[in-house]
């Protein structure tokens, strides 16, 4: 696979100080691989459930959270630092924020495309709400 081809720049770009960040699914053997690479930082994808969780796809959200949970715990107990994007909203932000293992977020298009209505000033504290809510839930687990 692309793994091989992907281990001497992952090296390089580790050994000139840069900290490497793979895009991958929440499929294990993906997360396993980026593990192997030895890649400090995983990024989730969370389209598919964010696409499910807008178009009302109960079971098919519920299948693709269920895998982005799994996942965020692998790569935690695997020493990866894990971050989650694509397609997130105020509602998806603040459901994933409720995830210890999240470290950070991406979301850039759906802020912009937010702060062409109320602006960006406005996007900002209502996304970092959403996030704070779903903190809010981690704390009041433990």
């Amino acid at each position: 696979g692309q793994h091989n081809a992907l281990a001497p720049f992952i090296a390089r770009l580790s050994d000139a100080g840069v900290r490497v960040s793979l895009f991958i699914s929440a499929d294990p053997q993906q997360i396993e691989m980026a593990a192997r690479l030895r890649a400090p930082v995983i990024e989730i994808h969370t389209g598919g459930w964010c696409d499910a969780v807008v178009d009302g796809h109960t079971a098919k959200a519920e299948a693709e959270w269920q895998r982005i949970v799994a996942g965020a715990a692998l790569a935690r107990s695997a020493g990866l630092e894990v971050h989650a994007g694509h397609g997130l909203d105020y509602q998806t932000a603040e459901t994933i924020s409720a995830l210890p293992e999240i470290a950070e977020l991406n979301i850039g298009y759906f802020m912009m495309g937010e702060a062409l209505f109320i602006g960006l000033g406005e996007t900002v504290r209502q996304m970092r709400a959403a996030m704070d809510r779903g903190r809010r839930k981690i704390a009041g687990r433990r």
